[in-house]
């Protein structure tokens, strides 16, 4: 079904003569359960300015067209990851990407892996299981400390990379494994894990590395590089999920 903006053009004024505005195709795969057990796409006519990102332009359809199309959003800035999506097929941040990088027709669904709750909003706890399964949080023996727990810088930048993650589930729901075993820790869990395995005040590490070691844990992964190209801060999230392994590797030796 193909859905236009119906309402009547303004009468152009004297000043009405620059260039007729650009527009682009959003093709959203749509889904309400309250309506139908089965989804559809429809497509949208939008306006847009050469700065404008994706996400301007599905907001202008919910506010301008249609009030019912459902997603998530937050600070729209690339900080909360709360607009996940997938946009041609590849897993992005509708808040950090532009329309005209996105070509004439855009298509827009849910990310995949996780059940669908309305249009392109999943349901998140699966995600989130699997994230507090993996203890992401400080371990320590000791008792509560009297001053802060000094680290050098060293030891800092070994688990640097994997403290810029904002749970956006980009790259797990990229994963083909995630998507066929619905038990898979994903990639994110994995990412979760490693900032505080390698972190040197922790004490938790072989615990972790414990609960990794599981069938579903971090020999799952088939080393596909999508959860790595699908990150939008740019983890090496391939390469955090190896040396984890490493760790479980060495540990036996």
């Amino acid at each position: 079904m193909t859905v236009v903006d119906s309402r009547p053009a303004a009468a152009p004024g004297p000043a009405a003569t620059g260039p007729a505005p650009v527009t682009v195709t959003l093709k959203i795969r749509r889904f309400d359960p309250e309506f139908t057990d089965e989804a559809h796409w429809e497509s949208y006519q939008v306006p847009f300015d050469p700065s404008d990102r994706l996400l301007d332009a599905i907001m202008w359809v919910k506010w301008n067209v249609d009030g019912s199309l459902a997603l998530r959003r937050s600070c729209a800035h690339g900080v909360c990851g709360s607009d996940a999506m997938r946009v041609n097929g590849v897993n992005r941040l509708a808040c950090k990407v532009l329309v005209k990088d996105l070509g004439s027709e855009i298509t827009i669904e849910p990310i995949k892996g996780l059940p669908v709750e309305k249009d392109l909003i999943v349901d998140m706890e699966p995600f989130f299981d699997a994230f507090r399964a993996v203890k992401p949080y400080l371990i320590t023996d000791d008792h509560e400390p009297t001053r802060e727990r000094l680290q050098s810088a060293e030891d800092r930048a070994r688990f640097d990379d994997t403290t810029k993650c904002i749970m956006c589930a980009a790259c797990t729901t990229s994963c083909p494994v995630f998507w066929n075993d619905g038990d898979y820790f994903g990639p994110q869990a994995i990412v979760a894990a490693h900032r505080f395995i390698f972190d040197s005040r922790d004490a938790g590490a072989n615990e972790r590395l414990e609960i990794l070691n599981e069938r579903e844990g971090v020999w799952r992964c088939r080393t596909t590089f999508n959860c790595t190209n699908a990150c939008p801060r740019g983890i090496q999230v391939t390469k955090a999920i190896q040396e984890v392994k490493r760790a479980l590797l060495f540990r036996r030796l």
